[in-house]
């Protein structure tokens, strides 16, 4: 599904992936960790042709992504920030996204499980930021791509959105969609990834399974076990 062969990037000095080597296999939910600085944003939009390594391959469904750019289509991404236009309203931009990427009527059907229909008519500008996060996650998924991407998608939401939430990336995954997931909330990751991807320092230090980490940092549990990777490396 997304293959990562010797990914290299930095930013003036900084070098933010160093190396980076990953393969994610088709179906299935993969939370993508680390802490701040890690190279989570950066490897993310690698993916998205958002960001121009400066060495490595990246392949999204066969296609390496350098000759050409419509593997894209195939991919529904949820940014961390949505920079909507605030004079627009929320029917309005949902509309013009519907007119860009392609027909589909499942926005009614995520619009009515967020229970937006009172903000249709309203400037996105005057939302608060856990209606705006709604409004992303409608645009994320009233389309039918096989790659889902979500950078920080529980960011605002109130407890009954979050359950709706995780129950519309558990019906993706029933799909045979693949998910990744960036997020800091660990009870969220916890509980929806089948494996988590944990970068550290530009490359990757864990892959595979939750219980897999506990048995690798002899943690009982999984905060306890990214804290020790945390502490382990910083000491």
């Amino acid at each position: 599904m997304v293959s990562i062969q010797n990914l290299y990037k930095k930013f003036g000095k900084n070098v933010v992936l160093s190396g980076l080597d990953l393969n994610i296999d088709e179906g299935g939910i993969f939370a993508v960790l680390g802490p701040n600085g890690s190279g989570k944003t950066t490897l993310i939009k690698s993916v998205l042709g958002m960001v121009i390594p400066d060495q490595g391959q990246i392949t999204v469904l066969g296609q390496n992504i350098k000759k050409s750019s419509e593997y894209r289509h195939k991919i529904d991404y949820l940014p961390q920030i949505a920079n909507f236009p605030s004079n627009l309203k929320v029917k309005e931009l949902i509309r013009m996204i519907k007119d860009l990427r392609q027909h589909t009527n499942e926005d009614d059907r995520l619009i009515e499980l967020f229970k937006l229909e009172p903000f249709l008519d309203k400037k996105l500008g005057t939302l608060s930021g856990g209606t705006k996060q709604k409004v992303n996650i409608v645009l994320t998924f009233m389309f039918d791509s096989p790659l889902i991407i979500l950078d920080e998608p529980t960011t605002g939401l109130d407890p009954i959105s979050l359950i709706r939430l995780k129950d519309l990336i558990q019906a993706e995954k029933a799909k045979g969609k693949t998910i990744l997931i960036t997020s800091h909330i660990m009870s969220f990751v916890e509980e929806v990834s089948d494996e988590i991807v944990f970068l550290l320092e530009g490359k990757i230090y864990f892959k595979g399974s939750i219980s897999e980490l506990k048995t690798k940092t002899n943690q009982p549990d999984f905060e306890h076990a990214i804290a020790s990777i945390l502490t382990h490396n910083h000491a």
